[in-house]
Parts: structure tokens; sequence; C-alpha cells
């Protein structure tokens, strides 16, 4: 699957994994499992784009969305993981609409942006605008000032969606992180930007966490729902695995 797999205005619902660490078995774990998108974290991961650039070849024909959390809007690194291959990018705390643009324009070549040309697998080919178009960009919005400004945010050109961050949010509103998910102003945020997401004709996104999470957030208008990291899924097979074969 391809960026063009995403539900840009489609209505259409899909599943994520989230990847932290240098692993080839993780994501293609994902997508055996029937997983729509992987998403490689650079900002809280022990990833760097080396690592992450790595991993996108092996995806190469895979049948998965591959996106990448990036901490800031700085067009290097951006333009780095979509040479090598990712379909989107997330920037991760975003707080206006200039930041927002800024994410925009570095996925975007001369004269619409800041991105320079080097695609580093032949697959991608040579033509700029198909490159450009295939880069889907993604504003977190995980701040009472990002929430503040959300309206202008979703009104930016060329943004594919806005993905919320439960926890900084929950922090930001003055609310514990173990209760972002029952706290009902952290809840009531939440909803509140996947709705505005959705009259503005962008995908609302959201890291749920787990699959309950993942469920509630899917009632809540969401579209693209990130699951369990490959760290969390291990765990809890590896649980599963133990309590069978011990009782405990």
């Amino acid at each position: 699957m391809t960026a063009s797999g995403l539900p840009i205005g489609t209505g259409e619902r899909v599943w994520g994994g989230w990847v932290v660490g240098p692993t080839i078995i993780g994501p293609e774990e994902f997508a055996a499992a029937g997983y729509d998108y992987v998403v490689f974290d650079v900002q809280h991961g022990y990833l760097d784009d080396a690592d992450v650039a790595l991993m996108l070849r092996r995806l190469e024909h895979v049948p998965i969305a591959t996106a990448v959390r990036l901490p800031s809007t700085d067009p290097a690194p951006i333009g780095r993981v979509l040479d090598a291959g990712a379909d989107a990018v997330i920037v991760a705390m975003v707080e206006s609409a200039a930041q927002a643009a800024a994410a925009v324009a570095a996925t975007r070549y001369a004269p619409a942006g800041v991105r320079s040309f080097g695609p580093l697998r032949a697959s991608l080919g040579v033509d700029p605008a198909a490159l450009q178009a295939r880069a889907r960009v993604f504003a977190m919005i995980e701040t009472a000032q990002g929430l503040s400004q959300l309206d202008t945010i979703c009104a930016v050109d060329g943004l594919a969606g806005v993905y919320t961050g439960p926890a900084d949010l929950a922090i930001s509103l003055g609310c514990a992180v173990t209760e972002a998910w029952t706290d009902t102003t952290v809840i009531d945020a939440m909803a509140s930007i996947a709705s505005t997401a959705a009259a503005a004709g962008l995908i609302a996104g959201v890291h749920a966490g787990d699959g309950r999470r993942g469920e509630k957030s899917a009632q809540m208008g969401y579209q693209m729902i990130s699951l369990a990291s490959e760290s969390q899924a291990l765990r809890r097979g590896a649980a599963e695995h133990l309590r069978e074969a011990t009782g405990r």
C-alpha cells in the first residue's frame, strides 16, 4: 500500500503499527497481521533517518503504507525520509498555521516549497511532480496552543491531515498523562480535533496505543488510528505464550 491508499477524504478507516527501534522483522509482521500502515518514530524512538531508510527499502515490496514522525519542520530530515521512500511525514508539536505551512513546504519542490531533489530509490522515479504528489503531511496537534489554532492549521493548503498526540495534549491541558483517555477535558479536545479535521476535508489521525483505545478513537471519528508499537506487541504476545504454557 502506498500513500494513495490512505483515507484521503474518503471516510475509510485504517489501522497502523508503531516502530521505535531498528527492527527489520517488526514492520513486516505488522503487514502480515493486516495493518494498513506503520509509523517510524524518529522523535521518541531509537531511530535516525539512516535506520529508517534501510527499513523503508526492506518494505519496498511489502503491502503497507509508511510514515515517519519527525520532531520539527526542519526540511533536511523531512526530505531525506521522503527520498528514502516514506509515504508520509508526521510533524510533532505543530502550534500554528505557519508551522504547518513550513512542514508542507519541506515536502514540496520550488517554487511551491523548499525540498531539494534527490530520490534514493530507483523505483521512486525522477519526476518531481510525482514525487511531490505521493508525499503526505500530517501536523501533530498535542498542545493547548495547537488546539487553539486548529481551524487555521486545518486551512493550510497541502496538509493531508492532523494527528493527535493524547499524552502531550493531556499535559498541556493540565491533566495527568494516565488520564489522557478518561479525563473529559482531554476527551472533548480529541473529539473536537477529529470533527474539525473532518469538516476541513482532512484525515484525523491519533496515537491510540492499544486496541481498546483504538475502538474509542474510531467512535470519536478518527480515520487513521495507530495501535501498538512493536515492543508492546512483542510483550503482549510473549506474555500470552507464557500464560498458555504455565497458566500464570
